[in-house]
């Protein structure tokens, strides 16, 4: 059996990394390359970067304060992968098969789709066909309505009426490699897990499933990998904000005899 993994996921808007709370609310805590150096200093499992910005560009004189501005989306991946000695997935902005070319060409071993994957559905099989099935993560943002998960796009802000376990089971049947399960409504808010949500989908799937949204405590991780078979356990304001804890919930796992990595 695999290990489960402890993954970070970094959302990028405007050229910055933000902390993300319910999709709307977005406060800059930091560089794009410097979290990469950071991380990889952490030595994480994996590491996961979503560009959220409507119009996509980076400047990295933050970081460096030379006059070059690295502007397009291959060089930031590129700068990202000097550093970065972990798998990186790299999301946002994906629209056809060329976009992911320009990622993996670039650094990315993985790449992550959302709004693309639902709308032109043949992209899913498109990379997986090119790159491999490992390649090809569907990330799946979700809110409960009527008490049932139901997909949404376009950053959450469009409901495509479709229910999750629905959802993944085309994108499995298409050649999807993993999927990237995250509540909308549980995102940035620190109270935990949709457990429920997260162990049906992982019971209805052959899949990994990266499980995200909600974790607000070390506890919170544990209770995600004794309650349910998700393959990862994804997190975002916990790492930026809490020191230590990305070592600190690897060796709470460890202690409860959870398979980690």
């Amino acid at each position: 059996m695999l290990k489960k993994r402890l993954i970070p996921v970094l959302y990028i808007k405007n050229g910055l990394i933000v902390r993300s709370e319910g999709f709307n609310y977005h406060q800059n805590i930091g560089n794009i390359v410097n979290e990469a150096k950071r991380y990889n200093e952490w030595n994480v499992d994996e590491l996961v970067y979503i560009d959220i910005s409507i119009e996509k560009k980076y400047d990295l004189r933050r970081d460096d304060h030379k006059i070059k501005s690295y502007s397009t989306i291959g060089e930031i991946i590129t700068k990202i992968a000097e550093v970065c000695f972990m798998p990186l997935t790299f999301g946002g902005g994906i629209r056809i098969l060329s976009d992911v070319d320009e990622r993996i060409k670039n650094g990315a071993d993985k790449v992550t789709i959302n709004t693309a994957a639902f709308q032109n559905q043949s992209l899913i099989t498109d990379i997986s066909k090119k790159y491999g099935a490992q390649c090809v993560v569907v990330s799946i943002d979700y809110r409960m309505i009527d008490n049932k998960p139901i997909v949404f796009i376009n950053n959450g802000t469009e409901n495509t009426q479709m229910k999750v376990n629905d959802w993944v089971k085309i994108c499995e049947d298409l050649g999807a490699g993993e999927i990237f399960l995250n509540s909308i409504d549980r995102d940035g808010k620190g109270k935990g897990f949709d457990i429920e949500t997260i162990k049906n989908c992982c019971e209805n799937t052959r899949l990994p499933v990266i499980a995200c949204g909600g974790a607000g405590s070390d506890y919170d991780f544990l209770e995600l990998a004794e309650e349910t078979k998700a393959s990862a356990f994804a997190a975002g304001n916990i790492f930026h904000f809490t020191e230590l804890s990305y070592s600190r919930i690897k060796k709470l796992l460890k202690k409860n005899l959870i398979d980690v990595r």
